[in-house]
């Protein structure tokens, strides 16, 4: 009986380390980071150019002036599916304040599985049925890895309007905290 009992203490255990975690390759502890204070410098892969699903290219540098959410996240990780109405849910609310939304898909098999799916899915966004309305974008790990590289996904980080990383969240993003840091900035 007492090694059932630990057994299932074991499984349990392991259940919310993975639920914690989200969805990745190789992810590591998870839970908000966050780089702010006078020290935050201007990031590195703000020029950086990550092709989008119609073919044109997007940098961080396109939207100087605005804060970005840039969110690494794949079809098939439920987490990042989890989030996707808070996503379109902040993209309605603080868009017109100011806020892109950048989702950089990182399906191995790219487009051709992240178009259909992006165009096929509906999520409820406060009782409404709706698609992805923010740009998404065809990540790789060559692509990631210039963003400081990432544990799991998803993984989002947060651009002040001067194009400086402010917050860096591993996981499954805090709606209410991350909504109270966006009021701050926009």
């Amino acid at each position: 009986m007492g090694c059932k009992f630990l057994n299932m203490k074991w499984a349990l255990g392991i259940a919310v380390l993975v639920a914690s975690v989200g969805c990745g390759r190789g992810s590591q502890s998870q839970g908000m980071q966050e780089s702010g204070g006078a020290t935050r410098a201007a990031a590195p892969e703000a020029s950086l150019e990550i092709p989008s699903l119609d073919g044109a290219s997007v940098s961080i540098d396109h939207y100087k002036g605005k804060v970005v959410l840039v969110n690494f996240w794949a079809t098939w990780c439920a987490p990042c599916r989890t989030e996707i109405p808070w996503l379109i849910e902040f993209n309605q609310k603080y868009g017109p304040k100011g806020l892109v939304i950048l989702g950089v898909a990182m399906d191995d098999e790219g487009n051709k599985v992240v178009q259909p799916w992006v165009q096929s899915q509906r999520f409820d966004v406060n009782g409404d049925s709706q698609t992805m309305d923010y740009q998404i974008l065809a990540g790789n790990t060559k692509i990631a890895d210039k963003f400081g590289g990432i544990l799991g996904m998803p993984t989002s980080m947060l651009y002040s309007r001067d194009g400086k990383r402010i917050k860096t969240i591993v996981g499954l993003i805090d709606h209410d905290d991350l909504s109270k840091t966006l009021d701050t900035q926009l």
